[in-house]
């Protein structure tokens, strides 16, 4: 089998076993009431035709829900036995991590298509702007796709789930905060915690401007996340 053969199987069979159990259905409700809540909350306190509060506050869901999603993901595979019995067929930690991760995008980016009528009857309404909208879910699928690397490396440091999820939240929450306390810190210091900060990329995505820096950045931290967690897992194998 080819690498992508490999990598496509594992994320199939992650991305089946989600809808297999409670875990998709809980993740999926939960997420659209809370999102939904603000979504609606926000849009008659502003009064006007914008989904700046969904995106305001997804990205704080999320900082709690990939956690709960990723915390299972490898710590689950090492309490069973199951991780040894993958690595002895022929898969590497490569196939085994990155179809993972594209299993759970998969679950964030079908929660993510579910919440489509928020803008949808926002533009019946009156008139939207859909380029912030667009560049708003490009930037939600990347911030998950950064946060998701970050909760595989969480899961693979523990065979503990709680402890997988803390530890995840724990990092995802410092990334979300860098650039929050930009103003207590020298310039130079300062810039460097905004650069770290995945939600100052976010907001430049959202107001739909693709930049490619932005891009960068999100593409970088999955990269590096996945890699930890390989490098977690060749120690696990030593």
């Amino acid at each position: 089998m080819t690498f992508v053969h490999r990598t496509l199987c594992i994320a199939k069979r992650e991305f089946r076993s989600y809808f297999n159990s409670p875990i998709a259905y809980i993740v999926i409700s939960v997420f659209l009431l809370l999102s939904g809540w603000f979504f609606f909350s926000s849009l008659f306190l502003i009064g006007r035709s914008t989904l700046r509060g969904f995106f305001s506050f997804t990205p704080i869901l999320f900082i709690m829900f990939i956690p709960a999603i990723t915390m299972r993901l490898i710590a689950e595979e090492v309490k069973t036995g199951t991780l040894e019995w993958l690595t002895s067929m022929p898969l590497r930690d490569l196939d085994v991590v990155l179809g993972k991760f594209l299993a759970a995008l998969g679950l964030i980016a079908v929660a993510l298509a579910m919440t489509i009528p928020y803008p949808i009857s926002v533009d019946m309404v009156g008139a939207l702007d859909w380029g912030p909208v667009i560049g708003g879910y490009i930037g939600l699928l990347l911030l998950a796709g950064a946060f998701l690397a970050v909760g595989l490396f969480a899961s693979s440091l523990t065979e503990n789930q709680i402890v997988a999820f803390i530890i995840g939240v724990s990092l995802c929450f410092t990334f979300f905060m860098l650039d929050k306390v930009t103003f207590f810190l020298p310039e130079q210091l300062g810039a460097i915690f905004q650069y770290l900060s995945v939600d100052y990329h976010f907001r430049n995505i959202a107001r739909g401007v693709i930049d490619t820096r932005d891009l960068l950045f999100y593409l970088g931290m999955m990269v590096i996340g996945l890699f930890l967690t390989m490098e977690s897992l060749k120690r696990r194998h030593a």
